[in-house]
């Protein structure tokens, strides 16, 4: 299957830090490898609201059709790679951001699409720029990225992490920009959960 790259950006401006540290891992990527780039502020999704158990519609949901939510269950589904780029906004995923991974779990629950076995096996990535020289206060977020891998389960990539707080600021951050020039030649593994054992690796089918 040849590769198709969505990145999903997340962020509240265009051309973000996050957005500018993604731009540069992907000028590694191969010219017959497809790029997709989705700006979550202009394919706006509503407030998820999970109506599975409250009677008001059967647990079956309908597949979305000509909105945004359609937009990005398509672009999602012929990703062979989905790349998340979100700043760190309090410790964690944008709010856009973690609204569409909300509608993942929506998605889940179109029978004709199948979305879990539909993205097992597939990778998932994160790129990220933070205002903290800590890197270890985007633990929250790399974790909800990796246990939304392990879910399915997806490969995990990791998340390449970058320094920068005003408008291009992460271009002077040159370990990250020397990371970002190998982020995506990795061959990473499934993902787990933190506490699964590797004989639970192996028994999942």
């Amino acid at each position: 299957m040849t590769r198709k790259f969505l990145f999903v950006l997340g962020s509240a401006r265009t051309g973000g830090n996050s957005e500018l540290l993604a731009r540069k891992a992907a000028e590694q990527l191969a010219p017959d490898v497809e790029q997709r780039w989705l700006h979550l502020a202009e394919h706006h999704l509503p407030d998820f609201e999970d109506h599975r158990h409250d009677g008001t519609r059967p647990r079956a949901r309908p597949r979305p059709v000509g909105d945004n939510e359609a937009l990005l269950l398509d672009a999602t589904l012929e990703a062979t790679d989905i790349v998340i780029v979100s700043p760190l906004y309090w410790y964690s995923l944008s709010a856009t951001t973690k609204r569409y991974l909300d509608y993942w779990d929506a998605w889940l629950e179109v029978p004709e699409v199948d979305f879990k076995n539909a993205l097992a096996g597939r990778t998932l990535w994160g790129v990220t720029a933070l205002a903290h020289s800590e890197e270890e206060v985007a633990a929250p977020l790399i974790g909800t990225l990796n246990h939304t891998a392990a879910f399915f389960p997806m490969h995990f990539g990791g998340v390449l992490l970058g320094n920068g707080s005003r408008p291009g600021n992460v271009l002077t951050d040159t370990e990250a920009l020397t990371r970002a020039k190998t982020f995506f030649t990795q061959e990473p593994a499934l993902a787990r959960y933190p506490y699964q054992s590797q004989d639970q690796d192996q028994g999942q089918g």
